[in-house]
């Protein structure tokens, strides 16, 4: 396992009090890995607070900025896989070119897009 990348449903079950994404995480900084949420995603699962567990889990990862060139691979994405979802899009080409197990309650969307590009994802349902 490279890394992780949690999708907007892995926040959502961090905020619900979810075990299985707590010990993940835990087990992730415990190595000395700082899991990546991109920037999108965290737009989607922020509410303005005040969300407490969701604060708690976002001081130890780091938030992956769209920029122009994840941008556009994440819209080429959207162009080879028939989708939309530009969000899901940024988790599966960060996550590929990272080599992350994906945390994620969309599991079809975002294996159908890693599939698409040719680099199916190793992902865990949250």
């Amino acid at each position: 396992m490279g890394g992780l990348t949690y999708d907007t449903g892995a926040l959502v079950a961090a905020e619900r009090a979810d075990r299985v994404v707590w010990a993940l995480h835990r087990r992730a900084l415990e190595r000395g890995l700082r899991p990546t949420i991109p920037a999108g995603v965290l737009a989607q699962a922020w509410r303005g607070g005040p969300q407490a567990a969701l604060s708690r889990l976002l001081q130890g990862c780091r938030i992956e900025p769209l920029d122009e060139q994840r941008a556009r691979a994440a819209g080429a994405a959207c162009a080879v896989s028939g989708t939309t979802d530009t969000v899901d899009a940024t988790v599966a080409v960060g996550a590929i070119a990272r080599g992350d197990l994906v945390v994620t309650s969309d599991d079809d969307d975002i294996r159908h897009l890693a599939e698409s590009l040719g680099a199916p994802l190793e992902i865990i349902h949250a």
